[in-house]
């Protein structure tokens, strides 16, 4: 049996689009509601002609939230990781 796919109506810079995901209604709204903003704010700052340009700028805004991110996930692993060998080595130095 496949999984249940949710359909949601959702408006992203006064157009509406049908969304459906097997993510929870709720986690859609939150995205497509993350979108609308991204692309408002981009047109209040940036004034681009098109809505395309908007779609395009607020995607590099929202990649490059992404990106800091992962960064920032990869740095606080390597330093756990760090953490747990150092609590390892003490661990075998009492054994």
């Amino acid at each position: 049996m496949g999984s249940e796919k949710n359909v949601l109506k959702v408006r992203i810079y006064g157009a509406e689009y049908s969304v459906a995901s097997e993510e929870d209604i709720s986690r859609i709204k939150k995205v497509a509601e993350y979108v609308d903003q991204k692309m408002h704010r981009v047109d209040q700052t940036v004034r681009v002609d098109s809505s395309l340009k908007v779609a395009i700028l607020a995607c590099v805004n929202i990649t490059y939230e992404l990106f800091k991110e992962r960064e920032e996930n990869d740095r606080l692993r390597k330093m756990l990781e760090e953490r747990v060998q150092k609590l390892n080595s003490r661990i075998d130095e009492q054994l």
